[in-house]
């Protein structure tokens, strides 16, 4: 089945008492047995839910996998991998990564006991040098958020499948219509399906997608037990929303095209990080697993200052200043004082994340008013 059928279908099935084409929300916490122990599938909400359950299989089926669990927030399912692991067990990640991820990491789960390296996974042989016999999950973003730094997804798990060790990709910027990251030898896939998935900024949820059946079941476990599980409605919206996601993924591409080179050719811009720049340190990967470059970047100015960046990000008009990514909308962010505000200075610094750096969610509207929007607030 080709991708764009694939997002058209997956999971999708016929009511069959009314024969409603979309998926009902079935909006219960509860379902009547026929006697104790016998039902239809369905016992609790929190175990399984019709909608989530529809969902839960577009999702695999997008991903190219055999299982898919959605989870209240990105922030959730990540929470539920690392919950897979015991004190002492180590994790090697991207130092330039997701905000939320490194507060997760840092402030919740390393005071019980789970270490955590950060290195440059650009190249693999930095996350070789770093495994010990500790070593139980690789966790990789990439392209990276925020500095769009592109990992060799095979080259990695080749490292991790040689020494059994756990291979997770947050594959949120990129999305399924872009790249399959269990394709390339990932054992999971992570995603925060507020983004690209659901595409219209107006639901939060998580998602995990894996081939193997015992890892699908300790994952459940912990879905079922922990209670991060998202509602219908959510999951309604989430299908709905993937249905369009590959036609929204090739305009959210064209227009970050248009709208990068534009940029790069700004005399005022200093730098601008985009993974489809040919001269782009991992263009030659992203092109290699990646189907289209996307419309996430991040950009710098000359004036490479807190004060500069704020007042761009305070006089654009159709770029609206907010968190979060992938909506039909475009929006602008300033990663050092919104969604990376947890890691420490020094930190951001050192991994090339400074404090005037500003980041682009380029939507789906006309590319020349975007492109007119940055050069009025560049100025």
């Amino acid at each position: 089945m080709k991708l764009a059928t694939k997002m058209i279908h997956a999971g999708a099935h016929p009511d069959p008492s009314t024969g409603a084409i979309m998926t009902p929300i079935y909006q219960t916490s509860t379902y009547v047995q026929e006697a104790p122990g016998k039902h239809k599938g369905f016992e609790y909400a929190r175990s399984q839910n019709p909608t989530r359950q529809a969902l839960e299989e577009a999702l695999a089926i997008i991903e190219n996998g055999k299982f898919g669990l959605s989870f209240s927030s990105g922030v959730a399912a990540t929470d539920a991998v690392i919950k897979l692991l015991q004190p002492g067990d180590e994790v090697i990640a991207a130092n330039d990564m997701y905000g939320g991820t490194y507060r997760l990491f840092t402030k919740v789960f390393e005071k019980f006991g789970i270490k955590f390296l950060y290195t440059d996974t650009t190249d693999p042989e930095n996350i070789n040098s770093l495994i010990t016999n500790n070593t139980k999950l690789v966790w990789l973003e990439t392209p990276t958020n925020p500095l769009m730094n592109v990992t060799d997804i095979s080259a990695v798990s080749l490292i991790t499948k040689s020494k059994n060790i756990l291979l997770c990709v947050d594959n949120t910027f990129a999305s399924p219509y872009l790249q399959n990251p269990l394709d390339h030898g990932a054992d999971i896939v992570m995603h925060s399906a507020t983004k690209y998935l659901g595409g219209h900024s107006d639901v939060i949820q998580g998602a995990l997608v894996m081939n193997d059946a015992d890892l699908r079941e300790k994952l459940y476990f912990i879905q079922k037990s922990c209670g991060a599980v998202p509602g219908p409605m959510d999951c309604f919206l989430v299908l709905r929303g993937i249905k369009t996601l590959h036609l929204r993924m090739q305009r959210h591409s064209e227009n970050g095209a248009k709208i990068a080179h534009h940029l790069r050719n700004n005399p005022k811009v200093k730098k601008v990080y985009w993974c489809g720049f040919e001269d782009h340190r991992g263009y030659a990967i992203a092109k290699k697993q990646m189907r289209d470059f996307g419309g996430m970047m991040s950009f710098t100015l000359k004036d490479d200052s807190d004060a500069a960046a704020r007042k761009v990000l305070s006089s654009t008009k159709l770029f609206s200043l907010a968190e979060s990514l992938g909506g039909v909308e475009s929006l602008i962010n300033h990663p050092s004082s919104m969604t990376h505000a947890s890691i420490p200075r020094e930190e951001r610094i050192k991994n090339g994340l400074t404090d005037g750096l500003i980041r682009l969610s380029v939507g789906v509207e006309d590319a020349e008013d975007l492109i007119a929007d940055l050069d009025n607030a560049i100025g």
